[in-house]
């Protein structure tokens, strides 16, 4: 059982207050939506869900077959992918998935890489460094990243950016995959990934979020 909970989350930066009051409680399987305008918060929001900042107030937490984890203690339960992600250039994209992965202090499953590697067309481009790849091959390298550690939710802001058509059919073919065991969430305002979510949390400008089925 894999159960996002997030209580009355609120995030403020000096006076601005930057989303408030937001409350939903996702439950595996399911691909589910964070939408919003330009500014409103989508982005802060789903860094405030993996940890990489705290929230001024209200709760969340993660329950994974049965233990639930507080965001500083779920970093192995969670896979995160956005286009302002930075990369080591210096590095083959091989190199850059290993540290990600020594960083967590988890084990490469070398097949498993392959696998997604070969599923997103870079795998014959995995011992090149990173500095040589376009903007459409790093956002797939992102996303790699992000499923890597086959972790138990997945957060994908702006997932498709900077991908052709082909490149984004890759993402939503593995997301949808993933989703039908765990939480794969898209952080977007493109109406084709909000039409596949299962539910959607509108991001509104100083106002309670919204939830639409």
């Amino acid at each position: 059982m894999i159960k996002l909970e997030l209580k009355n989350l609120t995030k403020t930066f000096e006076r601005r207050v930057i989303f408030r009051n937001v409350n939903l409680d996702w439950e595996a399987p399911g691909l589910f939506g964070v939408a919003g305008p330009n500014g409103s918060g989508k982005s802060t929001l789903v860094k405030v869900i993996t940890g990489l900042i705290s929230p001024s107030s209200g709760d969340l937490k993660l329950s994974v077959n049965g233990k639930t984890y507080h965001p500083a203690a779920a970093i192995d339960h969670f896979g995160f992918a956005a286009p302002y992600l930075v990369l080591y250039d210096e590095f083959t994209a091989k190199e850059n998935l290993e540290l990600s992965m020594n960083i967590r202090g988890l084990h490469l499953d070398e097949k498993y890489m392959d696998e997604l590697l070969e599923h997103f067309s870079l795998f014959k481009r995995k011992n090149d460094l990173v500095r040589a790849y376009s903007s459409g091959m790093k956002q797939r390298l992102k996303i790699i990243f992000a499923f890597i550690h086959n972790p138990a939710l997945v957060i994908l802001d702006e997932p498709t950016a900077n991908l052709d058509a082909e490149g984004k059919e890759k993402v939503y073919q593995l997301a949808r995959k993933v989703a039908e065991e765990k939480i794969v969430i898209f952080a977007t305002n493109e109406e084709e990934e909000l039409r596949m979510c299962r539910e959607v949390i509108k991001i509104l400008d100083h106002k309670p979020a919204e939830r639409a089925a």
